[in-house]
């Protein structure tokens, strides 16, 4: 059987780790530094089996060793963003825990892949990337599968239609300087700008730039977990199935969009292999520069990791 590990029990890892078991996906190893905490999510899950009908097996562990085997490891852990803190507040807090998760995940799962989720996530993914020594297809951060989500999201709200009917693209990184692309975004086929005015697809598209802020605003004492946790669920699905979607992932860049050196949010193969390849999309002049701009803006965070 198939195993994945998530590192960080909080939320966002324990609703992953539920997904997973409830769609019968993969046994989960739940890996946390506060003794008993993941012990007792992983318990919890599991009584949750005989009513939810999955035998699927949930460890919850503070031993590092336990991820051994993983197909996939899912990094959630670090803080979490708080009312008025930008994911780049995160910058120098997140990076030395992430840089002992991945020193960790090199010595017990060396042919693991490592899916990022801590925020400022394209920088983490970046940095876990050069820590591991891993090849660039095992290393990819979940970000635009949420962003879309969002996106898609607001759109059916606005629209009084369906979410399955609805596809969107969301390229970047994942913060403020994320870029929708309403060109690329459509309704059963119908691009959403013969829908919607060009005023309310620019509201929409700045609502998904705040989306996370918007749901920190209401809980305060959170950040989401709910569809960051089905976000992760999508990708680990299309890399454990060999599904070969198409998701835009934060993913290393060596050239493709005139980007080079740095992780940011494109549309990605995923596949058993994890990123089987990369597809540039022909992007006008102007959402090519707000690519450049958004890469930018982690470029010079990456600057005070690796001056």
């Amino acid at each position: 059987m198939e195993k994945i590990s998530i590192i960080g029990s909080g939320n966002v890892g324990s609703s992953t780790a539920l997904l997973i078991a409830q769609k019968d996906l993969a046994d989960v190893t739940l890996i946390d530094i506060i003794e008993g905490f993941p012990q007792g999510k992983a318990l919890d899950i599991m009584e949750s089996g005989p009513i939810e009908r999955f035998d699927r097996k949930i460890i919850g562990t503070n031993d590092y060793s336990e991820m051994e085997n993983s197909y996939i490891t899912v990094i959630t852990a670090g803080l979490a963003r708080k009312p008025g803190m930008s994911r780049l507040d995160l910058l120098h807090k997140n990076s030395s825990i992430i840089s002992s998760i991945v020193e960790k995940i090199v010595r017990y799962a060396p042919e693991t892949m490592i899916m990022m989720v801590t925020n400022p996530l394209d920088v983490m993914t970046y940095l876990a990337l050069k820590r591991s020594g891993f090849e660039s297809n095992r290393v990819f951060g979940q970000a635009g599968v949420l962003d879309s989500s969002r996106f898609r999201c607001f759109i059916a709200m606005e629209l009084g239609v369906s979410v399955e009917d609805i596809s969107a693209m969301v390229l970047g990184g994942h913060g403020d300087s994320m870029l929708p692309l309403p060109r690329y975004s459509t309704i059963s086929g119908i691009p959403i700008t013969e829908l919607l005015s060009s005023e309310t697809i620019d509201r929409l598209v700045e609502r998904t730039r705040k989306a996370g802020g918007e749901i920190i605003s209401h809980l305060k004492v959170s950040s989401a977990y709910y569809s960051p946790a089905a976000s992760i669920f999508q990708m680990i699905e299309a890399v454990l199935k060999d599904k070969k979607r198409i998701l835009p992932a934060s993913a290393y860049l060596n050239g493709e969009y005139g980007l080079k050196d740095i992780c940011v949010g494109v549309p990605v193969i995923l596949g058993s292999d994890g990123i089987e390849n990369i597809i540039e999309l022909k992007l006008s002049q102007n959402e090519l520069k707000s690519l450049h701009n958004s890469a930018a803006v982690y470029r010079e965070a990456l600057q005070t990791i690796y001056p």
